[in-house]
């Protein structure tokens, strides 16, 4: 495990993603204390029951009170909460201590970060996403190894780096998730395209097949792996997305629009040899992945 000086951690949002990191830092072998805050009593007892944390804060007051003596305060709440949890940190958090984040999208939180913690006597911030997580969310489907293999990405604030984030880094590693660091604005351009896209895809075709079929039972009957594979996604909640169709808005419209116009020419197509074009550009992406 990574020698150094990180000894006590709080993590705000004990849902999947934050108690899939207070089980992970267990795993890797952090023997320091482990606070958790969220919302919802339920997520909170879920993950101090399962190990994920050693005590759950009773209130957003005594979380802010573990914040002023915590290591690295991670944040698991939704991005829009994320940012609210900056502002609120900021007066209570000093330098040696380490702010990061699991948001989805980057752009708003870095810039955010950079205003509120660039002077020497600040927290450090460092914006993080890691790419792993369920279509359901929930303390109660947390693992410790939810993050091994993974890509978490880093959107560093500033060009400094502090003792403490090298730390973190290197415990993020000992979870088995590789690491990129990029800029903002790209993060959030190529997460459009590669997950936010994806989401909602799935999610418009499962509502449209809901809107066709209802519970017709012969679509269960017939839709079999492929229907499962391509509406799994689907299965996700409002509340999950909700912030990040918010805070990216743009580059997701702009894929949108670029998948309606694809979509118009398959349809355009349909008879026509470039339908099969079509096809062995899919193929192609599908080979190289």
């Amino acid at each position: 495990m990574p020698a150094g000086t990180m000894e006590r951690v709080l993590i705000i949002g004990t849902g999947l993603i934050g108690a899939s990191t207070g089980l992970a830092l267990r795993s890797a072998g952090f023997a320091g204390r482990i606070d958790g805050w969220d919302v919802s009593s339920l997520e909170r007892t879920a993950a101090a029951q399962m190990g994920a944390i050693d005590a759950a804060a009773a209130s957003a007051e005594e979380a802010l009170a573990a914040a002023s003596k915590a290591d690295v305060i991670v944040l698991a709440v939704p991005v829009l909460a994320i940012k609210d949890w900056m502002q609120r940190l900021a007066p209570v958090v000093g330098s040696g201590q380490l702010i990061t984040d699991v948001g989805s999208t980057k752009l708003e939180i870095t810039e955010l970060g950079r205003s509120l913690f660039s002077a020497a006597d600040t927290a450090a911030f460092l914006p993080g996403h890691p790419m792993a997580g369920k279509e359901s969310g929930g303390a109660m489907l947390a693992e410790a190894r939810l993050f091994n293999g993974a890509m978490w990405l880093f959107t560093p604030s500033t060009s400094e780096s502090s003792p403490m984030e090298k730390e973190w880094r290197d415990w993020v590693g000992f979870f088995g998730a590789r690491t990129l660091d990029m800029d903002a604005a790209r993060h959030d351009e190529l997460c459009a395209w590669v997950s936010h896209l994806p989401q909602m895809l799935s999610t418009a075709l499962a509502a449209l097949l809901e809107d066709k079929f209802g519970d017709a039972p012969e679509i269960g009957a017939i839709g079999a792996r492929a229907l499962r594979e391509t509406t799994r996604l689907g299965a996700s909640p409002y509340s999950m997305w909700r912030d990040v169709a918010m805070t990216n808005t743009g580059p997701i419209a702009d894929t949108l629009f670029a998948l309606e116009q694809r979509l118009a020419h398959v349809r355009e197509n349909l008879r026509t040899p470039e339908l099969r074009d079509e096809f062995a550009l899919a193929n192609r992406f599908r080979q190289r992945r």
